[in-house]
Formats: C-alpha cells, sequence, structure tokens
C-alpha cells in the first residue's frame, strides 16, 4: 500500500463509528456514503471540488438518471474493475437494473477484503467485501493524487 492509499484509509477509519445522516458529512455526528467521502477527501485533499446539491435517498432512481456515477467521473480517476487497491473509491447497483447509488472505500484486498461504507441503520463501518457486495461493484475509482 502506497503512503496516499494508507492515509485515505487511515482517513476512512477515522470516520468508524459516525452515525448514518442523510446528506450529512460530519465527522461523529453524521454522515451518508457520499458524506463519508466527501469528508476523507477534505482529510486527505482538502476543499470539495464542488458544491453537492441536495439528493433524495432515491438517488434519481425513478427517472434512471446516473448521477452519483456522473460525479464519480468528474473527479476520480476511473480504473478497471479488477485493478484493486486498498482506497479505492467503489460504486455499488444495489439490484438490477436500479441506478449505481451506494458507495464505499477499499480498505483491504485479497481473501480477507474490506470496505468501509456508511450505511442506514449502521452509520459508518468496515464490512467483509463478501461475494454478494463484489457482485454489487460497477464502479472502482482512485482518489486523484492532488485536489481538482
Amino acid at each position: 500500500m502506497t503512503e496516499f492509499q494508507d492515509q485515505i484509509v487511515t482517513a476512512a477509519r477515522g470516520w468508524i463509528g459516525t452515525p448514518y445522516v442523510h446528506q450529512s458529512a460530519v465527522k461523529n455526528a453524521g454522515c451518508d456514503c457520499l458524506g463519508l467521502l466527501r469528508g476523507v477527501w477534505r482529510e486527505v485533499l482538502g476543499p470539495e471540488p464542488e458544491a453537492v446539491p441536495a439528493y433524495s435517498m432515491d438517488w434519481s432512481e425513478p427517472q434512471g438518471d446516473e448521477r452519483l456515477w456522473r460525479a464519480a467521473l468528474r473527479h476520480l480517476e476511473p480504473k478497471k474493475l479488477g485493478d484493486e487497491a486498498a482506497g479505492d473509491v467503489l460504486l455499488f447497483r444495489m439490484r438490477s437494473g436500479a441506478v449505481a447509488k451506494h458507495l464505499g472505500l477499499a480498505a483491504r484486498v485479497g481473501p480477507d477484503a474490506s470496505f468501509i461504507h456508511a450505511y442506514s441503520g449502521h452509520g459508518v463501518t468496515e464490512s467483509s467485501l463478501s461475494a454478494p457486495w463484489q457482485r454489487r461493484i460497477v464502479a472502482r475509482f482512485a482518489f486523484p493524487t492532488e485536489a481538482i
């Protein structure tokens, strides 16, 4: 793991235990999956690259709008799905035909792979990147090495 990847994972682990709060990004007070990513960005890279508009919990699912994926493409570096590294941003499609609307940060890769994410009812936690989660990954990104 590079020093930069280690910084990302360490920052993300620092958010573990933060309660789930939709549209929030405040360490120890509340965040959602995007809020976790935003908080790690601020800790590692500095100011966020754009203001985040209000968003619904369905992430424009009724319209079929891949809003979260487009935002990731604006600010993160796309990677091949099989090019796994700690610190990667993982984008998940929670069910077939739905928009991709969940994010996590790879903490460990390999046989004991894990990721850090925030979700309703659990807050920020580190979970095993088990087969059911792996099947849902639709995109993988790296943080830019310097702020945009």
